[in-house]
C-alpha cells in the first residue's frame, strides 16, 4: 500500500474510532438530561462509527500488514445541544473535507480497498448529518426528538429510521445483518 492511502486509513480509522467512544458517551450525558431518544440515536451512530473504523483497519491492515496509532485529542462532556453541534460538525468535516481528500488519493494511488471502505464510510456520514440535525433540533426546542427504531448495517454502517431493508443500499449486506436500536 502506498504511504499516503496507509496514513490516511490510519488517520480514518483513528478519527471513526474517537467518534465511535465520543457518541457513547454523549449518548449517557443526553440520556442524564432527560433525551433518551437522543441518547439511543448518538449510541446507533456510535455503532456505525465502530463499522467505519473496523472496515478501514481491515483495509489497512490486510494491505499493509501493519498497524500503529498515535494517541491525542480529548473530548469533554458538555450540553446535549453543545454535544449535538460537536457530532455535526466532526460528521461535516468528514463528509466535506476528510473523506474526499482521502478519496482522491486512494484512486490516484489505485487502491480499491481504500476506496470502497472510504466510500461507504462518506454515503453514511452524509445521513448521519441529517440525524443530528434533527436531533439537534428538537432538544434546541426543549424536547427530546421523535425516533423510532434506528438499524445500523455492520459493515459499512449505513443509519436509517424504521424498517431494515432487504439489502443494505451502501454495501449490498443482507438486511437480516442489521443492528437494532429500539425505542
Amino acid at each position: 500500500m502506498r504511504d499516503m492511502t496507509a496514513a490516511n486509513l490510519q488517520s480514518a480509522f483513528g478519527g471513526e474510532s474517537m467518534a465511535h467512544m465520543r457518541y457513547k458517551s454523549w449518548a449517557e450525558k443526553a440520556e442524564q438530561e432527560k433525551f433518551p431518544n437522543v441518547g439511543r440515536l448518538f449510541r446507533a451512530i456510535s455503532r456505525a462509527e465502530q463499522a467505519h473504523a473496523t472496515g478501514h483497519f481491515r483495509v489497512l491492515r490486510a494491505v499493509s500488514g501493519a498497524f500503529s496509532v498515535t494517541a491525542g485529542g480529548g473530548f469533554g462532556l458538555s450540553a446535549t445541544a453543545e454535544n449535538l453541534q460537536g457530532a455535526i460538525d466532526g460528521e461535516l468535516f468528514e463528509v466535506n473535507e476528510m473523506y474526499p481528500a482521502y478519496l482522491d488519493v486512494a484512486r490516484a494511488q489505485g487502491e480499491d480497498g481504500a476506496e470502497r471502505s472510504m466510500t461507504r464510510a462518506l454515503a453514511a456520514e452524509k445521513i448521519h448529518t441529517k440525524m443530528y440535525q434533527r436531533a439537534k433540533d428538537a432538544v434546541d426546542a426543549g424536547k427530546d426528538m421523535e425516533l423510532g427504531t434506528v438499524q445500523v448495517c455492520p459493515v459499512c454502517g449505513h443509519t436509517l429510521e424504521g424498517e431494515v431493508p432487504d439489502k443494505c443500499p451502501i454495501c449490498n449486506t443482507v438486511g437480516s445483518r442489521y443492528e437494532t436500536f429500539a425505542p
